[in-house]
């Protein structure tokens, strides 16, 4: 049975035209494992599910609030979906502002939320 982050998962995978195994190599992580996230059988880091929404090119906060890491925030802007939105960036542009981001909001203390 798939757990709601594994169904949303796999939802925005199939949205994307992505296979498992495709999504698995842009998110840098083992088929097997994502399989297992998919089907709740294993509950992902918030490190793994910042992969998994970079290959997603879904904002990473989305899936955090989905595995019950994040409550959802009304007025908290989306950031990572304004740098993805961006015309001006180059993708690899994009990738970097996303993982600098999160690593300065991990590391002041706002632990992914």
């Amino acid at each position: 049975m798939l757990s709601p982050l594994g169904e949303f998962i796999r939802e925005q995978r199939n949205g994307a035209r992505l296979s498992l195994r495709r999504l698995s190599e842009l998110a840098g992580i083992s088929n097997p494992y994502l399989s297992q996230i998919e089907r709740g059988l294993r509950h992902p880091s918030a490190e793994i599910l910042q992969q998994i929404a970079l290959a997603l090119r879904i904002s990473a906060e989305t899936l955090y609030v989905r595995a019950g890491i994040l409550e959802e925030r009304g007025d908290h802007p989306d950031l990572a979906g304004e740098i993805l939105r961006d015309p001006y960036l180059t993708e690899d542009q994009k990738q970097v502002l996303i993982r600098v981001y999160a690593s300065f909001r991990y590391q002041n203390g706002d632990r992914i939320g």
